[in-house]
């Protein structure tokens, strides 16, 4: 199986999210995509109650694409999510053909050095790198310390999930945004009104 992997925090899903899928299999193939929803980013700050209300967003931005997947694989392990562990649990669940391919953003990308087990996921995994609009981005000594990637050349689409909540919040509209699912999701839950 040709895997993909697009983990995240996913706070909220959004469509800019829901392109680079679509780009990243028009351009790969990949028999699917998994979204894994982190349970508790250790990168970010982590709000519990809202683990589960992300994993039913993604869940419902997704369903329209049959090789999208929704993962609740570091959901139920709980605890950190840990990139490294997941991406050895979805080799001892799937025959892999060749390497899972990691999609990420440069922002999360450049601090990769920083991750758990780095020097063991890079032999796992190759990352799809996308990159912001007009960044300047030189990752050349990344390719020199053995970590495999490309960049996506899908034009950038400027969503961010900071700005997102934000709108959300002023009662701004997001439905160019946000999938009609999700819009009602958070409305009906009251998430990010605070």
């Amino acid at each position: 199986m040709k895997l993909c992997v697009f983990s995240g925090t996913f706070n909220p899903i959004h469509k800019a999210h829901l392109k680079m899928g679509e780009y990243v299999m028009e351009k790969y193939d990949f028999d699917k995509i998994l979204f894994i929803p982190a349970y508790h980013p250790p990168h970010k700050t982590y709000e519990e109650n809202m683990s589960l209300h992300r994993l039913k967003m993604v869940e419902l931005a997704i369903k329209e694409y049959p090789k999208f997947q929704l993962s609740d694989i570091e959901y139920k392990r709980e605890g950190k999510s840990y990139t490294y562990l997941t991406i050895c649990e979805l080799y001892r669940q799937y025959k892999i053909d060749g390497k899972i391919k990691f999609i990420i953003g440069t922002d999360a990308f450049k601090k990769i050095e920083t991750w758990y087990e780095t020097d063991k996921l890079k032999k796992l995994v190759d990352f799809i790198v996308f990159v912001r609009e007009n960044e300047d981005v030189n990752l050349e000594n990344l390719k020199d310390k053995g970590y495999n990637f490309e960049f996506a050349k899908m034009k950038f689409i400027d969503i961010s999930s900071t700005e997102l909540r934000k709108k959300i919040k002023n009662g701004e509209p997001v439905n160019e945004i946000i999938t009609k699912e999700v819009e009602e999701y958070i409305n009906r839950y009251g998430l990010y009104r605070n």
